[in-house]
């Protein structure tokens, strides 16, 4: 990564099917050791609902929660972005709030996009020193 000055550590729900919460976690762990033997600075960010899709099940939801409790529990990223507690559903957090939803069920609208976007704080990628939990 030439030039790089941040990454951001996520894997999808697509992933989360065919490895356990423990192996993503181990995964991401070795992203932000790799990324940090360079200097590059890593945020993590939660994953995102996927109810109502066609690979939804309750083992990838379980791997889900396990994998964003870890997330925002660790100290092993510089900044941490909660994308789920942004667009998931207060009344089913399983699922993408309807106004942030693609229509696919994991894709967020144009709307859903903003809202992220408007979630991660720009001094972040200004390269600011602080230990940000960028959440709503």
């Amino acid at each position: 990564m030439p030039a790089a000055k941040g990454a951001e550590a996520k894997e999808g729900p697509f992933a989360s099917q065919a490895v356990s919460a423990d192996e993503m976690i181990v995964g991401l762990q070795q992203i932000i050791s790799r990324a940090r033997a360079h200097g590059i600075k890593v945020f993590g960010a939660t994953l995102t609902p996927f109810e109502s899709t066609n690979v939804y099940d309750e083992s990838g939801e379980a791997i889900r929660q396990a994998v964003n409790k870890w997330i925002r529990s660790t100290n092993a990223f510089d900044a941490i972005i909660d994308f789920d507690k942004v667009i998931c559903d207060p009344e089913h957090p399983t699922k993408v709030l309807q106004e942030y939803d693609s229509g696919d069920h994991i894709h967020p609208s144009a709307a859903g996009y903003k809202a992220m976007a408007d979630l991660i704080p720009l001094s972040l990628l200004k390269g600011e020193k602080n230990r940000s939990r960028a959440r709503r």
